[in-house]
């Protein structure tokens, strides 16, 4: 633990003395001294009518921090997001599955009522005919039963 400690305070120091120092550097600090102020205004182009190309545009994005708890924190965010993406396609893929298995279970249902209705009405229907007549295979081979 006190290894653990000393490791972050390390670290923060280091941090805050190179940001200082970072900031010590680009800081424009005002001479007293007159000739040297002078040595800044002639660097200046030689001729008034020329001008000095723009400098190319920089782009001013922050390094990852080294401090390991916000790296931590934003690996975590990021896993974070990761997971809730994942359980939401995951969701969307089970309830489109559910659906499709719901449709086709109707379906199974809606074929097997119109075959038990078909069914039921070829049997009625033979019924019928061998209540109006004999049967036709007994009938027509000339057997009888006694």
């Amino acid at each position: 633990m006190n290894q653990l400690r000393t490791l972050l305070i390390g670290t923060a120091l280091t941090t805050a003395i190179a940001s200082t120092a970072a900031f010590a550097q680009t800081a424009t600090q005002p001479s007293a001294d007159p000739s040297a102020q002078a040595q800044v205004q002639t660097q200046a182009p030689a001729a008034q009518g020329v001008q000095m190309p723009a400098p190319a545009p920089q782009n001013l994005t922050a390094p990852g921090s080294t401090d390991p708890l916000v790296q931590k924190r934003n690996a975590d965010a990021q896993a974070n997001a990761e997971y809730s993406a994942q359980k939401k396609m995951s969701k969307e893929q089970m309830k489109a599955q559910q659906k499709a298995a719901k449709d086709s279970y109707k379906d199974q249902v809606r074929n097997a009522k119109l075959n038990k209705k078909a069914d039921k009405a070829a049997a009625s229907n033979e019924l019928k005919a061998d209540m109006q007549g004999q049967p036709t295979g007994a009938a027509a081979s000339g057997e009888a039963h006694n």
